[in-house]
């Protein structure tokens, strides 16, 4: 692992957890270790990457702390509508970079995002195919894959609608 999929796993992880997901002790310290041996370095990285069973109750403390020093917090919306807004982008990208299964990603801007917003038309497309990917069945003669690649297709059309930045 080179320090720039490092620093960008870190990230995901700080995304993942202000955008409410839950990101276990195991992965922070993991992720600190990989870090770490990717030749990447902050004060408390160590510190992280070294907890054992009896302290991962500091992990979020510790993760929180190695996100600042290396400049990769990440704060959601503070209004509801916005963060749920950013909560469908960040699980397409996921989706997009390969990082999450487009089944799963579909299925989760469905149910905790789409259902939420009242379904929102923009999300129209997504949710239809979450549809699809849920029921889905061998005699349909549609290949799973075809239906996974038509997620993909929805997320960046979805990405496209919301324009240029990680932020936007």
């Amino acid at each position: 692992m080179t320090g720039d999929e490092a620093l960008k796993q870190l990230r995901t992880l700080a995304q993942a957890h202000a955008l409410g997901r839950h990101v276990g002790s195991d992965r922070l310290i993991q992720a600190a270790l990989d870090t770490l041996l990717a030749d990447v370095d902050s004060p408390s990285l160590p510190l992280l990457a070294g907890l054992g069973r009896r302290e991962e109750h500091e992990a979020r403390e510790l993760f929180d702390r190695v996100a600042e020093e290396l400049g990769i917090g990440f704060e959601a919306p503070a209004d509801p509508t916005a963060a749920k807004w950013a909560l469908a982008y960040w699980l397409a990208d996921q989706a997009v970079d390969g990082s999450l299964d487009p089944a799963s990603a579909a299925d989760l801007i469905w149910a905790e995002v789409a259902m939420d917003l009242d379904y929102p038309d923009e999300l129209g497309p997504v949710v239809a195919v979450a549809i699809q990917l849920v029921d889905w069945d061998e005699s349909w003669g549609v290949p799973l894959e075809q239906l996974k690649e038509e997620a993909l297709r929805e997320f960046r059309a979805l990405a496209e609608r919301r324009g240029p930045g990680p932020d936007a």
